[in-house]
C-alpha cells in the first residue's frame, strides 16, 4: 500500500505563488505515474497536471497551462506542484493520486491511490 500526504496548501493573495508537496510512503514510487486534481466547492474534482515515472513527459489542464509546474523528485519519494499567479478561481481542495501504470492520466479511474487533500485559497 502507499500512503500519499499533501501538505504545502494555504491563504494567498491573487497573483501570488504556492508550492504543494505530496509525499509518499509504505513503497516506493519511483515506477508510478502521479497526478494532481483539485475539487472546488460545489463542483466535481477535475484534473490539474500529471507526469509520467521518469519525469519526461507533462501534462496539464488548459486553465493552468503556463502558470502551474509539475515535478518529481524519486530520491523523496515526493511530487511538487508549483502554483505561479494564483486567480481567485483556483481556490480548493488539491488531490495527489499515484498511478502504478507508470505514466498518470487525465483520467481518475487510472489512480490506484488518492491523499487526502491540502486547501489552497486565493483572495481577489
Amino acid at each position: 500500500q502507499v500512503q500519499l500526504v499533501e501538505s504545502g496548501g494555504g491563504l494567498v493573495q491573487a497573483g501570488g505563488s504556492l508550492r504543494l508537496s505530496c509525499a509518499a510512503s509504505g513503497r516506493t514510487i519511483i515506477m508510478y505515474g502521479l497526478g494532481w486534481f483539485r475539487q472546488a466547492p460545489g463542483k466535481e474534482r477535475e484534473f490539474v497536471a500529471a507526469i509520467n515515472w521518469s519525469g519526461g513527459l507533462t501534462d496539464y489542464a488548459d486553465s493552468v497551462k503556463g502558470r502551474f509546474t509539475i515535478s518529481r523528485d524519486n530520491a523523496k519519494n515526493t511530487v511538487y506542484l508549483q502554483m505561479n499567479s494564483l486567480k481567485p478561481e483556483d481556490t480548493a481542495v488539491y488531490f495527489c493520486a499515484g498511478d502504478r501504470g507508470g505514466y498518470g492520466s487525465k483520467r481518475e479511474y487510472v489512480y490506484d491511490y488518492w491523499g487526502q487533500g491540502t486547501q489552497v485559497t486565493v483572495s481577489s
